[in-house]
């Protein structure tokens, strides 16, 4: 296990640039796998989810060469169409893998996926997907493998509606639909997070031909094969908000270079309202302290409103604003981990179930994955001062929160568990420690 050491109360200014977005360079690995061409990525993030998704590639039969921050991806041919359980337990976005097997393939033989535990997190509705596009998925609860075939018959035309939004479920359908050659997919209920956009983006350069005919309808029609091309991905859109919020919870002053070009709306608009600083430039986005923040309640939900993986490091600026707030999540049925670490340094939090009566609607989790014991919603009162603690991370946007906490608290805060920032941050205490951070790690 490794940690993080943490003196708090310092300033953090200066400016920095992001890596590149995580959560659309682990898929463009996957969509590198439908054409036996080369596809090359650029500015990819060198982090520990990034390289476990690499070694399924190269289990699997392909190449992959990373030079700098740019990855060369060759799948000429698959050697195997099932995924191992040790290196697919790691990560959930190694279920995407049955995209490119069940393409070129006709079969995938896939465990349930891993990564953070943030709650179930089915595949329920990719599956559901997958045999409405003609597959046959079988879960063989003994072994903890799912195996899909495709079926014989072969359809002209698929329409699919999500029940509910799915990240990884919608990039998995179109992926799988892309090589349906004289096939038309609709996916109805699509999840429109602009990573998504990102992937449409880099699989049209590869030949596919997909659509976003409305902000949740997409229609993607087969196509023979796909071709390789070079793609550069944006910058991570979580990454710049826990930059930003540490720059205000230090009372510092940081530019974040390249911040413009992705949307932060959802953010921006609440950390104005908080009384937060914020200034476009042409370099990117400068964020700073500016006076005494005031509580602003928010409720997570899909795009384009407050992501979840927002909602930790949000609180961390609650806890110094002025007032009561709530923060209320709804896409994942158990994501406050982290609340009782904060309390541990001093934080006033209390755990709650609001009273919601449209739970079906409200909540983008399947309800029979629910418990009684897990709580939606928080109430933060501040402004309080934190002190130094010795905290676990549970998660990795769990562990991005306890970090901020410590940038602030009074004293030397350890952190234990700091592999897990390395699921989604490329060095984050390098970058923090440029802005002026009294941080180290120490392996035990």
């Amino acid at each position: 296990m490794e940690k993080i050491v943490i003196k708090g109360g310092k300033k953090l200014t200066g400016s920095i640039f992001v890596s590149g977005a995580k959560n659309v360079a682990l898929k463009a690995l996957v969509a590198a796998c439908l054409t036996q061409d080369e596809v090359v990525i650029k500015n990819i993030p060198l982090i520990s989810d990034f390289m476990v998704m690499v070694a399924i590639i190269r289990e699997l039969g392909g190449e992959v060469k990373i030079e700098g921050h740019t990855a060369y991806v060759r799948m000429k041919e698959f050697k195997k169409e099932k995924i191992s359980l040790d290196e697919a337990g790691k990560i959930r976005t190694s279920v995407m893998f049955l995209a490119p097997l069940l393409a070129r393939m006709g079969k995938a033989i896939i465990p349930n996926p891993g990564g953070c535990r943030i709650g179930a997190r089915p595949i329920d509705r990719t599956i559901k997907g997958l045999e409405k596009m003609g597959y046959s998925a079988l879960y063989r609860s003994k072994d903890g493998f799912f195996y899909i075939t495709k079926k014989k018959d072969s359809k002209k035309e698929i329409v699919y509606g999500f029940a509910k939004s799915t990240h990884t479920g919608t990039e998995t359908l179109i992926m799988a639909a892309c090589l349906l050659k004289d096939t038309k997919t609709t996916l109805e209920n699509a999840a429109a997070e602009p990573e998504i956009d990102e992937l449409i983006n880099l699989l049209n350069q590869m030949g596919a031909k997909i659509l976003r005919t409305e902000n949740r309808t997409i229609v993607i029609e087969g196509v023979d094969k796909l071709t390789g091309t070079k793609f550069i991905i944006g910058p991570d859109r979580n990454e710049i908000v826990t930059l930003a919020i540490a720059a205000i919870a230090t009372k510092g002053d940081v530019l974040i270079k390249g911040a413009q070009s992705v949307d932060l709306s959802p953010f921006i608009q609440r950390l104005e309202l908080a009384g937060g600083g914020v200034e476009n430039q042409k370099e990117g986005i400068r964020f700073f302290y500016k006076g005494d923040l005031v509580s602003v309640n928010v409720q997570t939900s899909t795009y384009p409103g407050f992501m979840t993986d927002w909602q930790g490091p949000w609180t961390i600026l609650m806890i110094q604003a002025k007032g009561e707030s709530i923060i209320h999540e709804t896409v994942y049925e158990n994501r406050f981990g982290y609340v009782k670490e904060l309390k541990k340094m001093g934080a006033n939090i209390v755990l709650f179930n609001p009273d919601v009566k449209n739970q079906e609607e409200v909540y983008n989790f399947n309800l029979s994955d629910n418990n009684y014991s897990y709580f939606h919603a928080i109430r933060v009162k501040g402004p309080t001062g934190l002190h130094n603690a010795v905290v676990e991370v549970s998660d990795l946007r769990a562990g991005a929160t306890l970090v901020l906490a410590a940038l602030f608290a009074t004293g030397e805060s350890v952190i234990f568990g700091a592999e897990h920032l390395d699921r989604g941050y490329e060095k984050l205490e390098d970058g923090l420690e440029s802005l002026g951070a009294n941080i180290k790690r120490i392996k035990e």
